[in-house]
This record gives C-alpha cells, sequence and structure tokens, in this order.
C-alpha cells in the first residue's frame, strides 16, 4: 500500500486538479507552465528589487546584468501569454488565472526595470537567484528530455511525490549560503592545522583539465566510502533513507536528501580536494559538472550507452542503485569502477530495474516529515 501523499501536494491537487485531459491543446501544459514561469517571474523580480538579502553574494557581482533583466522580461510575457491561453481553452481557469496574477504581481513589483532597494548590511543572504537560475535550467533541460525520450512514459511530471522533492530543492537552494559555509567547515578547520605545502604546489602546477579529472578521483573516492557507510551503519541509513524513498526516478528526484546528508557527504569529500590544493576553477568546473551528472543520471530517459555503463555512471546504473532489490550495490558517483574494484556493481544486461524505493515503504512524504524521520523511534516506522 502506497504512503499518502504530502499535505503540500494534496493541496495543490485541490486547487489546481480537474478532470479534464492534459494533452497537447487543452491548455494544461500552458497552465502549468504559465504558473511554473510565473512564480520564477515573481521570484527573479524580488531578486533584482532586493539582491542584498535575496541573491547570493559570491555570484552577484558575476552576474550579466543586463541579460538576467531581459530574461524576466521574456519569463513575465511568457507567463501573461501561456496564462491567457490557458484561460482560452480550459473550462476550470483556475491556472492561468494564477498564471495572469503571477505576471501582475511581478509587474506591480517592479518587474525586468525593477530598481534595487537601498543597500543595508544583512548577516545572511537568501539564495532566491540560486534557487530561479538552476530550477529554470534544469527543468528546461530535463523536461522535455523525459517528454521525448522516457523510460516511464506513463510517469507525469508531476507524478507521486514531486511537491516533497520540490521542497527539497527550494530549501538547499535558498539556504545555499549557510550549507555552503557548513558543507566547508571541515575542510578549512583541517587545512588551517595542516597542510601538505609540496603535494599542494605540485598539483597547482597540472594542467586544468588534469586537475578536474583529479577531482573527479579524489572526489568519487571518498564519497565512495561515504556513501558505502550511510547504507551499512544502521543511524546513518535512516538519514539516507530519505534520499531512497522516492518511488519514481527523473529529474528531480535527486533533491530529495537530508540535511544531515547533504552536509555529512559534501563536507567530508570536500577534505581532501583542499587540502591537497586543486585551483578553484578546476573545483568550480567539477562543481558545475556533478550538478548536471546528479540530475542526469535520476533522470526518466531511456538512453542506453553499453560500454560506458562501465566508464562513467549512467541513468541505467545509478537507477539500480535506487531499486529496492538488490540493495547495497553502485555507491560511485561517477566511476563504476569502484564499485567493480570493491564488489558492489550490478549491472544485469540491458535490464532496468521494475521499482524504486525501499522494502516496506518506512519514510513518510512530506519535507518537514522526512526531516524528522531520522530520528523518530523505530517502532513508528
Amino acid at each position: 500500500m502506497q504512503r499518502a501523499p504530502s499535505r503540500v501536494e494534496r493541496g495543490l491537487a485541490r486547487l489546481f486538479g480537474d478532470d479534464e485531459p492534459t494533452t497537447f491543446g487543452t491548455g494544461w501544459m500552458a497552465g502549468t507552465g504559465g504558473v511554473f514561469l510565473g512564480v520564477l517571474a515573481v521570484a527573479g523580480t524580488l531578486a533584482f528589487r532586493y539582491p542584498d538579502l535575496l541573491t547570493t553574494a559570491e555570484f552577484r557581482a558575476r552576474y550579466p546584468a543586463g541579460l538576467l533583466r531581459a530574461l524576466l522580461e521574456v519569463t513575465i510575457g511568457l507567463t501573461f501569454l501561456l496564462g491567457a491561453t490557458s484561460m482560452m481553452l480550459r473550462r476550470r481557469k483556475v491556472l492561468g488565472l494564477t498564471a495572469l496574477a503571477l505576471s501582475l504581481a511581478a509587474l506591480v513589483a517592479g518587474g525586468a526595470d525593477v530598481a534595487p532597494a537601498a543597500t543595508s548590511d544583512v548577516p545572511f543572504t537568501i539564495g532566491l537567484d540560486w534557487f530561479a537560475l538552476n530550477v529554470l535550467l534544469t527543468a528546461v533541460v530535463f523536461v522535455p528530455l523525459e517528454r521525448a525520450f522516457p523510460l516511464r512514459p506513463a510517469q507525469t511530471t508531476f507524478r507521486f511525490g514531486w511537491a516533497t522533492d520540490g521542497m527539497h530543492f527550494l530549501v538547499s537552494h535558498l539556504a545555499v549560503q549557510v550549507l555552503s559555509f557548513l558543507t566547508l567547515l571541515p575542510a578549512t578547520a583541517l587545512a588551517a592545522v595542516w597542510q601538505p605545502a609540496g603535494l599542494r604546489a605540485a598539483i597547482a602546477g597540472l594542467p586544468f583539465l588534469v586537475q578536474v579529472f583529479g577531482i573527479v578521483l579524489v572526489a568519487d573516492f571518498t564519497q565512495y566510502w561515504v556513501h558505502r557507510a550511510f547504507h551499512t551503519v544502521p543511524a546513518l541509513w535512516r538519514v539516507h533513507a530519505v534520499h531512497h524513498s522516492s518511488t519514481a526516478m527523473d529529474w528531480l528526484a535527486g533533491s530529495r536528501l537530508h540535511v544531515i546528508d547533504v552536509l555529512a557527504t559534501r563536507g567530508l569529500v570536500l577534505v581532501p580536494i583542499f587540502l591537497l590544493g586543486f585551483e578553484t576553477r578546476a573545483l568550480y568546473a567539477y562543481l558545475v559538472l556533478v550538478a548536471f551528472h546528479a540530475v542526469f543520471v535520476h533522470a526518466n530517459v531511456r538512453f542506453r550507452f553499453g560500454w560506458l555503463d562501465h566508464i562513467v555512471t549512467t541513468p541505467r546504473g545509478h537507477h539500480w542503485h535506487h531499486a529496492p532489490a538488490p540493495v547495497d550495490k553502485n555507491f560511485a558517483v561517477h566511476l563504476p569502477v569502484l564499485d567493480r574494484l570493491f564488489g558492489t556493481q550490478h549491472l544485469p544486461g540491458d535490464a532496468w530495474p521494475e521499482a524504486y524505493g525501499i522494502h516496506g515503504d518506512p519514510v513518510p512524504e512530506g519535507y518537514a516529515r522526512q526531516l524528522a524521520y531520522p530520528f523518530r523511534p523505530r517502532d513508528a516506522d
């Protein structure tokens, strides 16, 4: 018996759901697309209005402001057009009305020409910019891919659990400053007391691409054992079980991660990278690579890579990691050779798993309930 949807998912279904078809030409795609873009339009307007509070300080000076303002203007316009289209095509008007209301809200807040509010000192920033840009880029790339090349064609974009995964995505991006500080803390603390100066100098002198590949090797070796520990140690597994509780795989499923899982895994992976002295630009290149790859390997796509499955972690290999059986397989994030070396690889022919999740389905839906799950009494499961 499948667990109950989260309160957020039930609320959104009551607000926007109806019995009308959702195929092309019915106004459903226009309406959902308009609401999606409308939320981003409001977020973008607020980020331009209050940059000191709502944008990530490390990225603020690097943004092409003119290009982003033009993108915001286009987004507001598309939100209005999609909302109006949905209004004309759909009997129930709530999707179209919501999109139109969001476009109006963005314009009232200042739109693409909004002037920044007076600069003020704030103790922390909220990564609204980081959230808006990431969700826009990943959705624009992966939603069409999943619709054009689906592994499971019957699985919709708004499948069971999407709202919970969306909340994980939202919170992790809004809290990027705090999470980044806590993630870097182990590495910076250790580097303050010990640094292998000679090795750091040698690595800093390596070509850029060699450094990027070196980071992949070091990070994946470290993360393999951290990941395996989260599956082996019972207390750690209750934390990591949140990630495995999704019963569907798509571009959003990889976001379902408990904050302890995020901090421990990323923090420990960064320790050797910092100590070895890889250049910052090589580290940034790796972070971009791992961000895209993490979404790709969870995606609902049917791409087959043949022999490459044994060289680089692909969706098929990682989907088997999320299967309820066999358990504890395919821990490597990038390099499956680690699983072959340590006896944890499972890649049966060209087969894909038939289902995902955890036997017994013990983890509840809902962001707050999943945060609390590792600390619940065992008999409450």
